[in-house]
């Protein structure tokens, strides 16, 4: 079914400037706060990290997906992939906390693996109530995104591990609904004549790399599983966001309600662009997985510059023949 056109103010050029503009602004709010660990962690957040999300208003959308169903899907995947990457650790945990995961698809899944699990559920504020070295494992799953201070919040976790404690988390990152994003940047520009944030920014795999290795962890691991989710329609996939909890919850997000014409020209201009030949449409759901260790001596660590034994140069040289 292709939807009817609606009447829109004809800016094709107003539309470039803005999804040019949008996606600069987009990657410099992704970026800003992660320049680095606070010095006093919690007691510090709230002068250095840029509030960007509505945490009351997060835990609201939360309780109000419960209400009409939650969409799980994603969330499922997740909690059955943490516990295969748990599998494969050859260790056990005594102390674990599970950090402000939604749902309880995680604590199902880790049934059986630990005697039992401290749920620690979202709240308005970032500082966790954890003593330090009080954890062996801190587990989270798809509640980082909505962190004004990840890098205090890494700090914390680190501080409340003992040694040789683990981090485990997985976090919505990347291009996570790029495709929303840039339809519905295209359809404000050209009916509203501007563009509000619709999409929160989501950070990369190189920074959140890098944020966990600042945070103090050893050995920090970072990988992502790009899940491709295809839709009816635009629509559709709203529906499920909203089901999930994870509808806007941007302090700059617009009060107003989305005009009629507007909504209707973001759907169109998605099938347009990001739809399969069967006329389904595409969403891209990047989960960055993020690892680390609290530091101990029995910990591998790398050889200091200029210790090694044997030239790579001459070895190779060896190999090549003559």
């Amino acid at each position: 079914m292709v939807v009817p056109r609606p009447p829109c103010k004809q800016a094709s050029a107003a539309v470039a400037a803005a999804q040019a503009a949008s996606t600069g602004c987009v990657r410099r709010i992704a970026r800003s706060g992660a320049t680095g660990v606070p010095s006093r962690m919690a007691e510090s957040r709230e002068n250095t990290a840029p509030i960007l999300f509505d945490r009351a208003l997060l835990r609201a959308r939360q309780r109000r997906a419960l209400h009409v169903g939650p969409a799980t899907f994603l969330l499922d995947r997740v909690a059955r992939d943490m516990a295969e990457r748990l599998h494969a650790v050859l260790r056990d945990f005594a102390d674990v906390a599970d950090i402000w995961t939604p749902g309880e698809a995680l604590q199902e899944a880790a049934r059986g693996r630990f005697r039992s699990i401290t749920r620690i559920g979202p709240d308005n504020s970032e500082a966790l109530p954890l003593q330090p070295e009080s954890l062996d494992l801190a587990v989270s799953a798809l509640a980082f995104q909505f962190v004004n201070d990840l890098p205090g919040v890494l700090a914390q976790i680190r501080r409340a591990l003992r040694p040789d404690g683990l981090l485990l988390a997985a976090m919505i990152g990347g291009d996570t609904l790029t495709e929303l994003r840039q339809s519905f940047a295209a359809a404000e520009a050209e009916c509203d004549g501007g563009v509000s944030p619709r999409v929160a920014p989501f950070a990369d795999l190189r920074d959140i790399g890098a944020l966990v290795q600042r945070a103090g962890f050893a050995l920090p691991v970072t990988d992502v599983d790009r899940v491709m989710v295809r839709y009816d329609s635009a629509l559709a996939l709203m529906m499920d966001l909203r089901r999930m909890g994870a509808t806007n919850i941007l302090l700059d997000r617009r009060r107003t309600p989305t005009r009629r014409a507007t909504l209707l020209r973001m759907a169109q201009i998605y099938g347009e662009r990001f739809a399969d030949p069967d006329g389904r449409i595409r969403a891209t759901f990047d989960v960055i997985w993020l690892s680390g260790w609290a530091p101990h001596d029995s910990q591998q660590k790398p050889l200091k510059p200029g210790s090694a034994k044997a030239s790579l140069a001459e070895a190779v040289r060896k190999l090549t023949p003559e």
